[in-house]
């Protein structure tokens, strides 16, 4: 076993770890807004990085270049996800009182 395949496994195993602890934090956070941010960082994280290992592991293979349009595609989409899904939760009143600061999205006539 030589550097390469320890380091691609290393990868492998840190980025489940983190796909692990995104998924027991979908299960345990109590609503939507905290749920999506468990959803998102680290799921997409541990994805880059379990796709990296992959890479790593295949290299000089033809895949490859599918593991990087996985990722790239999953970098593109998630934050769009996370926006509509925060938005829809606001606008359903989804979310914990006091746990926004800043209300943009208020519709209290300002003059």
């Amino acid at each position: 076993m030589n550097l390469w395949h320890a380091l691609a496994g290393a990868l492998i195993l840190f980025g489940s770890t983190l796909a692990l602890t995104a998924a027991l934090g979908i299960v345990r956070f109590p609503d939507t807004l905290t749920r999506m941010h468990a959803a998102t960082k680290p799921q997409v994280i541990g994805l880059i990085l379990v796709l990296a290992g992959a890479a790593i592991q295949l290299r000089g293979h033809g895949n490859v270049w599918t593991l990087v349009l996985v990722g790239l595609f999953t970098l593109l989409t998630a934050p769009v996800i996370a926006h509509l899904i925060g938005r829809t939760a606001y606008r359903e009143q989804r979310y914990r009182d006091g746990l926004l600061r800043v209300n943009a999205l208020r519709d209290d006539d300002v003059e």
